[in-house]
């Protein structure tokens, strides 16, 4: 079976209102790249990958001018070495970055296709351990006032969240304080709380805040300084009073490595968008495995839930607050703090092409669903 060609697209999809954390620019869209496979079989296998609403051209001219006419010709079946190859192809231009994330869009779509022709899950694929994933609602708050934060708050627990994460980072110290002293009162002793701090902080005032968030049972401290600073973070771990996790700003399986054996880190975040697909997030999974490591996830719930829900060793789902799975037809669920995949061959996310059309950038329309 050969790949025959390899269509890709752009979106700018609005946000329903201007989200803020402490590191990146405000974010009034997301950009989602769209990649679609066909083979010589008449099978096709869309993939995908997104941005906080920057740097989406650049990645839909990798697909179209660089990774599309190299892959075109090739076996869909061999999926490993198609992954290597694409790494080594772009590796002196783009070794991370974004050619990971355009990697991730056609190496989702390769397996999409080829779980379509296996009338495979993505589930079943990778193993199929579990029925459902646990699963946190993660906001991008960090500019809402407290009783807006808060309503938010009450809102992913109506919905069934039993886990939830705010951002952390702002100029006032105390008013960080202040915030997930308030959100621990209103959600109780035994839901579980995360906070992230978007890199934010120096390694001292990490341990710091680390410190002064202890007496909340904080669960994990998500990103509190530049992922690069592999030996900080241990630092951070060992000195400060929480639990530290990473993974969404490492684009290389060699930087999970990094962060496994030398940050020490006790959650990592492997994102199938940016780590080179599935093929990228399975070998990092298996890194985290022989570590001892259970694996949480960011962003991309549609996707994701179907990985952490496939392996043993699956942890955290984040529900991001980029609803992508507002614009597929098949959306997981959520119920007492689990969420549940549908299960059918293929990736397991059909997109609402309808949906979407208002928002194409660039590339060709969309068939109509």
């Amino acid at each position: 079976m050969k790949i025959e060609a390899l269509d890709s697209r752009l979106f700018r999809v609005p946000l329903p209102e201007p989200l803020e954390d402490a590191r990146h620019p405000t974010h009034t869209h997301f950009e989602l790249v769209t990649a679609t496979v066909r083979t010589s079989d008449g099978v096709e296998g869309t993939g995908y990958t997104y941005t906080g609403g920057h740097g989406g051209h650049a990645i839909l001219q990798l697909l179209e001018k660089d990774i599309a006419p190299f892959l075109v010709g090739r076996d869909a079946e061999d999926l490993e070495s198609l992954w290597d190859a694409l790494q080594w192809h772009l590796h002196y231009v783009g070794r991370g970055g974004i050619a990971s994330f355009a990697i991730s869009a056609a190496d989702i779509a390769l397996w999409d296709a080829q779980l379509t022709i296996k009338n495979q899950s993505l589930r079943t694929a990778v193993g199929g351990a579990h029925e459902s994933a646990l699963t946190y609602a993660g906001g991008i708050d960090l500019q809402f006032p407290l009783p807006k934060l808060l309503r938010q708050i009450e809102g992913y627990l109506e919905r069934g969240f039993r886990a939830v994460k705010i951002k952390v980072g702002r100029d006032d110290e105390r008013e960080d304080i202040e915030r997930v002293a308030a959100v621990r009162k209103l959600i109780g002793e035994e839901a579980v709380f995360m906070v992230d701090a978007n890199m934010k902080w120096s390694e001292k005032q990490a341990i710091r805040m680390s410190e002064a968030f202890a007496p909340y049972a904080i669960y994990w401290l998500e990103e509190p300084t530049i992922p690069d600073h592999y030996a900080a973070y241990r630092r951070i771990k060992e000195q400060g009073a929480l639990p530290v996790a990473m993974g969404e700003n490492l684009h290389l399986v060699d930087e999970f490595a990094h962060a496994l054996h030398i940050a020490d880190i006790d959650f990592p975040q492997p994102d199938a968008s940016n780590i080179g697909g599935i093929t990228g997030w399975m070998r990092v999974a298996r890194l985290c495995r022989d570590q001892g490591r259970r694996v949480s996830t960011h962003g991309m719930q549609e996707l994701h839930v179907h990985l952490l829900a496939g392996i043993e060793e699956g942890h955290y789902l984040e529900w991001h607050s980029f609803p992508i799975q507002d614009y597929t037809l098949n959306p997981p669920e959520i119920r007492e703090g689990r969420a549940w995949p549908h299960a059918e061959p293929g990736l397991g996310v059909r997109f609402d092409w309808d949906k979407l059309s208002p928002y194409l950038e660039a590339g060709k329309k969309p068939n109509r669903s």
